[in-house]
C-alpha cells in the first residue's frame, strides 16, 4: 500500500507542472497576433520558390505577362478596391512604388475586382500609378490567387531580378524593410 501511495504521489508531483501550465492558460487572455504573417501568409509561397508567371490584361485592357519584367525587382501588391485593408494600404504602397520606382523595381496591382469600372474607379480614386492587371475573377475562383496561394487582401510578394520569391507576406513595413535592405540609399 506503501509503494502504491508513494508512485501515485510521484506521479502527481510530474503532472504538477503540466496542469499548472495548463490552467494559467486558461485563465490568460487569448493570445493576440502580433505579426499578421503568422496568421494569413502561413500558406504562401516560400522564399527561393520560382514566382509562377502571369499574363493578364492591364486594366486599359494591354496584355502583361511578369516574365517581361525578368532581371529586375518586382513588388506585386494582390487587392481589390473593395477590400478595405488594401485600400489603407495603398498610400504607403504608393510611396514606396514612388521612391523604389526611380531605383528600377517594378510594381504590379493584381486586382480581384469583379467589375473593371468597379476597379478603374479604386485605382482613379486612390490615385495607384503603377501597372494593373485582372482576371476580373472573384479571388477565390482566380487562377493567379491559387499560383501564389492568395487568400487574404492585401498580399504582397517581392520577386528577384531572376524570377525567385524574396519575400511574401500580408505586411506592407516588411516590404519596406526589404527593399531597404538592397537599396539602402533610399533610407530616410
Amino acid at each position: 500500500m506503501k509503494t502504491l501511495k508513494t508512485i501515485l504521489m510521484a506521479l502527481a508531483l510530474i503532472a504538477a507542472p503540466a496542469a499548472i501550465r495548463a490552467q494559467a492558460s486558461a485563465d490568460a487572455p487569448a493570445a493576440t497576433v502580433t505579426d499578421l504573417d503568422q496568421k494569413y501568409a502561413t500558406d504562401l509561397l516560400k522564399a527561393g520558390t520560382d514566382a509562377p508567371d502571369i499574363t493578364l490584361n492591364t486594366i486599359d485592357g494591354k496584355p502583361f505577362a511578369l516574365k517581361d519584367l525578368r532581371g529586375r525587382y518586382v513588388v506585386l501588391d494582390f487587392w481589390a478596391s473593395w477590400c478595405p485593408d488594401c485600400r489603407k494600404d495603398s498610400p504607403f504602397i504608393m510611396q514606396l512604388y514612388k521612391k523604389f520606382g526611380a531605383k528600377g523595381v517594378a510594381f504590379v496591382g493584381v486586382s480581384f475586382d469583379k467589375n473593371l469600372e468597379s476597379w478603374k474607379n479604386g485605382v482613379a480614386k486612390l490615385g495607384i500609378e503603377y501597372t494593373q492587371v485582372s482576371d476580373l475573377k472573384p479571388m477565390r475562383e482566380s487562377p493567379v490567387a491559387e499560383a501564389y496561394h492568395v487568400k487574404w487582401i492585401p498580399t504582397i510578394y517581392v520577386i528577384d531580378p531572376q524570377g525567385k520569391v524574396v519575400l511574401a507576406t500580408v505586411v506592407s513595413d516588411k516590404v519596406s524593410a526589404y527593399l531597404h535592405s538592397v537599396y539602402p540609399d533610399c533610407a530616410e
